[in-house]
């Protein structure tokens, strides 16, 4: 029962980065690649302040979020004047960046040894250590996340987005502030990816720069583009599907070295599947341009 609720908390928080990343990728159209990094900065800022400076996990939190959304600001300020492909191998590189600083940077980060013993969260001083409870926790975060990101595309904010992804010369030409609207939904984005990564810091108790590799970035966006750009639903299908689907080769008696890369291989079959019957995704209204 517990591993079936600790693959619920884990999709939880997939889900929380599956509708960060949608906000920027399928209702702005901006190619990110690399939001693990966010992910990362906000679990390393939170598990830092709380092991160091004895910062609860609760404060941590809403630091590793802002400290992503900085992030994103200074990343999105330059990157932005570029579009399609350039922006998306900008995003890639902030990935390989963040990635080689958690790995190299050992007198802060401990490098590939990782941070043991992040201590978790407590609520009116009793410490939450039962897996339901950070379930509980989670599920939390996912409906204020969905909120947030539910508000901003239902705007005339929202509207304007939508506007930006399908002509941004259009957008221009009535007089909208487009690299405006593009670095403030990237903060955003960062902001919650940042809440992601604290989750799964203080969750986990444990973290090293392997949970926030390129990969991870490109698994999100598998999510994204599985469940369809665009849709809030589809991100909560895309993030439920590619999390739990692999986690039945476990059952299978599959040494690790075989299910390892038996997973990604069902993630590029789904994608190219899911390219050829419904390249908008399950539940998308965009396609993967």
């Amino acid at each position: 029962m517990e591993y079936f609720l600790h693959i619920l908390v884990i999709t939880g928080i997939y889900m929380i980065l599956t509708l960060s990343l949608n906000l920027v990728l399928g209702y702005t159209g901006l190619a990110n690649l690399g939001h693990a990094a966010f992910s990362c900065v906000g679990a390393y800022a939170s598990s830092l302040l709380a092991l160091n400076y004895g910062v609860p996990p609760w404060i941590g939190l809403l630091v590793g979020a802002c400290t992503a959304a900085v992030l994103g600001v200074v990343v999105a300020a330059p990157s932005l004047r570029m579009k399609g492909d350039y922006l998306a191998l900008a995003t890639f590189g902030l990935g390989v960046i963040v990635y080689s600083v958690a790995k190299n940077w050992v007198g802060l980060t401990r490098g590939p040894m990782g941070l043991p013993g992040i201590p978790g969260f407590s609520l009116f001083g009793l410490q939450l250590s039962a897996v339901w409870s950070y379930l509980l926790l989670v599920t939390l975060f996912v409906a204020l996340t969905f909120f947030v990101i539910r508000r901003v595309v239902t705007s005339p904010f929202g509207r304007i987005l939508r506007g930006i992804r399908e002509d941004e010369t259009a957008a221009l030409a009535m007089g909208k502030n487009v690299n405006r609207y593009k670095i403030i939904v990237f903060v955003v984005g960062a902001f919650f990816a940042g809440i992601a990564g604290s989750l799964y810091a203080h969750y986990i108790t444990f973290i090293d720069p392997s949970s926030f590799t390129l990969m991870e970035s490109i698994t999100i966006l598998l999510m994204v583009v599985f469940g369809g750009m665009g849709s809030l639903a589809g991100s909560f299908v895309g993030a439920s599907v590619l999390v739990i689907l692999p986690e039945l080769l476990r059952f299978l008696g599959m040494p690790s070295s075989v299910a390892a890369p038996l997973r990604q291989m069902i993630y590029g079959l789904l994608l190219v599947i899911l390219m050829l019957a419904r390249p908008q995704g399950i539940l998308g209204k965009y396609r993967w341009q």
